[in-house]
């Protein structure tokens, strides 16, 4: 019995790993999912947006990739999708900004959704990390923004 409990905590474990964050560094975060593209991006289209902020820039990665390989003399297909949602959080924003105000290029924030050709039916869902700079104000706000960006990842990947 004991063995079989075992098992099953390490199963639902592993299964719990599966959407947490794959690679995470001190400039970005990757959480993955099973699934299609267009399903994962519109997850995380609502969730962002059912947090009331507005998407206020969509850039086709993959598209512009594709597109201009031969121009610069590469055939390599570097994604199978990719698009970078781009948002902004006016509390967060302006506290970030209050804090030091050269803390303005880490807004918009953005959020990539992308597959690669090795792994189809893999999802990668990341954000570049803030970082943590300034006065603790700023600090403070700065790892609100990451905050969010985790809790809007988890949220759409459930």
């Amino acid at each position: 019995m004991f063995q079989t409990i075992r098992v099953l905590a390490a199963t639902l474990l592993l299964v719990g790993l599966s959407q947490q964050a794959l690679a995470e560094g001190a400039h970005m975060t990757v959480f993955t999912k099973q699934g299609s593209f267009a399903d994962v991006r519109e997850s995380v289209e609502m969730a962002i947006t059912g947090r009331g902020f507005v998407i206020s820039s969509v850039s086709h990665v993959g598209d512009m990739l594709e597109r201009t390989g031969k121009d610069v003399g590469s055939g390599k297909q570097v994604f199978l999708n990719a698009e970078s949602l781009e948002f902004c959080s006016a509390t967060l924003s302006r506290k970030m900004m209050e804090a030091d105000p050269d803390n303005i290029v880490f807004c918009p924030y953005s959020i990539s959704i992308y597959v690669l050709p090795e792994k189809p039916n893999e999802v990668r869902v990341a954000y570049r990390k803030t970082q943590m700079t300034g006065s603790s104000a700023s600090r403070k706000a700065l790892r609100a923004v990451n905050d969010l960006l985790t809790d809007i990842i988890k949220e759409a990947l459930q």
